[in-house]
């Protein structure tokens, strides 16, 4: 079986895990700096599903540092096909929370009365950092999606 770059087990899905639980973390950063979060819907989304996708990629980083390090890629069908849905399932979470995250931060822009233009920043910079991660997350299940049919 040849190696595809960004599959479990690579040290290219190494690079791609350690960066969505980077972007998530700093979407979360950039969201709970300020307490008014709790009042829109769409940014508590947000906070919850990055919640989630930090854990799931750290794990699968481990994994996948276990893989790099011993040399021997974890490649059963069983898992593989688990962390393609995981990896389907957060993606598609992700996207829907950063858009309706990035679509409140520009009517809040918008209006003017709701928050400052600094408060706005930082939420329009946390739906960013979130639909890097979500790219991140996309990428690695489309390798991981790839792979599927040849294990």
């Amino acid at each position: 079986m040849e190696e595809l770059p960004g599959a479990l087990g690579t040290s290219a899905s190494l690079a791609l895990r350690l960066g969505q639980a980077v972007f998530a973390v700093a979407s979360l950063l950039f969201m709970c700096l300020d307490v008014e979060f709790y009042s829109y819907t769409a940014f508590c989304f947000l906070v919850t599903i990055m919640g989630l996708v930090i854990p799931w990629s750290l794990t699968l980083a481990v994994v996948d540092v276990f893989s790099v390090f011993i040399k021997r890629p974890a490649r059963q069908p069983g898992i593989l096909s688990i962390v393609v849905v995981g990896d389907w399932v957060l993606s598609f979470l992700s996207l829907a929370a950063s858009c309706s995250t990035a679509s409140v931060a520009s009517l809040l822009l918008a209006s003017e009365n709701f928050c400052t233009q600094k408060l706005c920043l930082r939420y329009q910079l946390s739906a960013a950092m979130a639909f890097l991660s979500w790219f991140l997350s996309l990428s690695s299940s489309l390798f991981n999606l790839w792979l599927l049919p040849s294990v």
